[in-house]
């Protein structure tokens, strides 16, 4: 499983536990706005998520501007290849 498929994986299961739905709805191309509604608590809580897990630091304004669960998963994956 590639890295950035890891942190996509992570951020669906994290979501899914959030919003109380199965994994299985969720995808690479799940909006965290126009599909979940997602509050800035609920992007605090992927992000530390991942933080801890990866051993990394994500800016938050920086995560927040990713649109897709895709886009944010590739964003960590550079930030972990750095």
């Amino acid at each position: 499983m590639s890295e950035s498929n890891e942190i996509l994986a992570r951020i669906i299961e994290r979501a899914a536990a959030l919003f109380k739905v199965d994994p299985s709805v969720y995808s690479a191309d799940t909006r965290f706005l126009e599909d979940l509604k997602a509050k800035s608590v609920n992007y605090v809580q992927i992000i530390s998520v991942l933080e801890e897990e990866f051993d990394i630091q994500i800016p938050f304004m920086e995560f927040r501007r990713k649109k897709t669960f895709g886009e944010a998963a590739e964003y960590v994956a550079g930030i972990c290849n750095q």
